[in-house]
């Protein structure tokens, strides 16, 4: 399906600003947290004052602007009035560390910054004079309008260079998402994960309300489902593996939803189903798409009658105006949507974006392979690279195994992710120098990587077990660990006290056969959203208040147990 000619040459400003001219008075951004909200008009007025700030800056068309600060409101505006200016915007991962964000920046040549976040060498922090007005630039289609950087196999993270036409194919006549004026939708992405740019521009270029949330894993999980419905969401993406965690805790809290988009990882057929069977929303749909043909390249909405018969989700059909190749297997994604490349980076935009056999235009080689269904939907069967997908964060593995070696800790370092779903974690192995311990290369990453390309688990080999071949065998390597990722039934007893409970549960999350008292959940392959299901069964099981910041807080699980003690003595 392609969109109209009259929309064809449209840049994203425009369309918005047809909302604030039809709807000016209309809620176009609210948070319901801090009372915090703005009327189209007023986001077309404040986002004119920061372009026209960054006009007088000097500001150049096509010029990268970083945006900080983690979700809010005055995100929104920011990347509207980057946008207005003729600029694109780069938004930063509030909890990636200075120096990444540095390179970042400095690769991507930003001076300025709009927004919160820590202070940058080099980028100057712009302050906004409300009280300018602006006319806008003239924009083309073919311009940048955002730039998200993705893990890179080299070791250095690549930018996407999003086009404004490319938004406008995502928003124009969405056949994966219908979002009528007053529908209010779900903000609750990291804004450095592109899936804000549905969030954010399908729902002000349709008249609807962005409402800015706290993630899943920032509220025990029942005050986000309370919050949720009291903000009278009507549509929401949620990454795969919060789908999923919401299908195993609570599979009827998506029923007064009217869509629901899951997308980031392969969709769990049994999760789904939970889903669809415990009351689903109006519409779930399994969204697909690299950020190289931005946010969604298909889509398929699952039903109970559409997965009959199925031993797994398809990522299904092309959305508006995008074309899908299988060459040799690899799935390749063609149409507007596909990004102008990556920055800086012409040796390997040339080898990722091909000419279409149709058109002649870049397609986007994906990596991954497929095949398709007799009814024409696509099913992805696996990856021709190393490449991850944890918690709907895309990860190059050979970029950890770079940063390891870089810091000087092991001579050799091999990274594989273990597990699916919530209980997915990295787990590194590695050949130390010296007195080396796991915690030791951890703390060295954390500055130099985001928190979830840090592995949760560390083996320290003392050799390395080589195949046939002469290359490492990656097999013997996690038969080191498959022993720890099962549960023996031995395990499934009835406690007796408080302090089993807390085991039990803690070995049930974790899925390891044992746990000791000084062990750390973080440590023992925990993460955010597996201290959302431990809290959540400690609260079920036991009637205690408990939030998964509890959880993520103790350092211990002797210390967490203390804690559930005591608010079980004070019932």
């Amino acid at each position: 399906m392609a969109f109209s000619d009259a929309r064809s040459g449209c840049c994203v400003p425009a369309l918005v600003r047809a909302r604030v001219d039809q709807l000016p008075s209309a809620e176009a951004v609210v948070d319901p947290v801090t009372g915090e909200s703005f009327t189209y008009q007023q986001l077309w007025h404040l986002s004119g004052g920061v372009a026209a700030e960054l006009a007088e800056l000097g500001v150049a068309r096509g010029e990268i602007v970083a945006v900080g600060g983690g979700r809010s409101v005055g995100m929104i505006v920011a990347m509207l009035g980057i946008a207005r200016a003729g600029a694109a915007y780069l938004p930063l991962d509030a909890h990636a560390p200075a120096e990444r964000l540095s390179v970042l920046l400095e690769e991507a040549g930003t001076r300025f910054l709009v927004g919160g976040g820590p202070d940058l060498p080099g980028v100057r922090r712009v302050i906004v004079d409300e009280g300018k007005s602006f006319s806008d630039n003239e924009i083309d289609q073919d311009d940048p309008f955002y730039v998200n950087y993705t893990s890179g196999s080299t070791g250095r993270p690549k930018g996407v260079v999003v086009p404004h036409r490319a938004v406008v194919r995502l928003v124009s006549n969405p056949v994966f998402c219908t979002i009528e004026p007053g529908d209010r939708v779900a903000n609750q992405s990291n804004p450095a994960f592109d899936a804000t740019t549905f969030e954010l521009w399908n729902t002000l270029t349709s008249g609807g309300t962005v409402v800015v949330l706290p993630s899943i894993t920032e509220l025990r999980i029942d005050d986000w489902i309370a919050l949720v419905r009291d903000s009278g969401i009507a549509t929401m993406f949620l990454t795969t593996s919060l789908f999923h965690l919401v299908a195993r805790e609570r599979p009827a809290a998506l029923r007064a939803l009217k869509t629901v988009i899951a997308g980031g990882e392969q969709m769990d057929l049994a999760a789904t189903r939970r889903v669809l069977e415990s009351g689903p929303p109006a519409r779930l749909v399994n969204g697909y798409g690299p950020t190289e043909t931005t946010t969604f390249a298909t889509y398929y909405d699952c039903t109970l009658e559409s997965l009959a018969g199925l031993d797994r989700v398809p990522v299904g059909f092309p959305l508006q105006d995008t074309t899908l190749h299988l060459v040799e297997g690899e799935l390749c994604i063609g149409g507007p949507g596909v990004a102008l490349g990556y920055l800086h980076r012409p040796e390997l935009t040339a080898e990722r974006f091909v000419p279409d056999p149709v058109s002649g235009k870049p397609m986007y080689r994906t990596g991954d392979l497929a095949r398709e269904l007799p009814n024409g939907a696509l099913e992805l069967l696996g990856r021709r690279d190393r490449q991850v997908k944890l918690r709907g964060f895309r990860i190059e593995l050979e970029e950890i195994e770079q940063a390891v070696l870089a810091t000087g800790l092991a001579d050799s370092a091999f990274v594989e992710k273990v597990g699916e779903g919530p209980a997915a974690s990295l787990v590194g192995f590695v050949l130390p120098r010296s007195t080396v311990d796991g915690a030791m290369i951890s703390d060295a990453l954390r500055a130099k990587l985001p928190a979830y390309m840090v592995p949760a688990r560390w083996v320290l080999l003392t050799e390395l077990p080589y195949g046939p071949t002469g290359k490492v065998d990656r097999t013997r390597l996690l038969s080191q660990i498959s022993a720890d990722s099962v549960v023996s039934e031995a395990d499934e007893v009835a406690p007796t006290d408080v302090t089993e409970h807390v085991g039990l549960i803690w070995r049930e999350v974790l899925g390891v056969p044992g746990a000791d008292p000084a062990d750390n959940f973080i440590d023992s392959g925990g993460n955010s959203i597996l201290a959302i299901q431990l809290a959540s069964r400690l609260r079920e099981r036991l009637a205690i208040d408990l939030g998964p910041t509890d959880v993520l807080l103790a350092d211990s699980l002797a210390e967490l147990a203390e804690r559930v003690r005591d608010e079980v003595a004070a019932r």
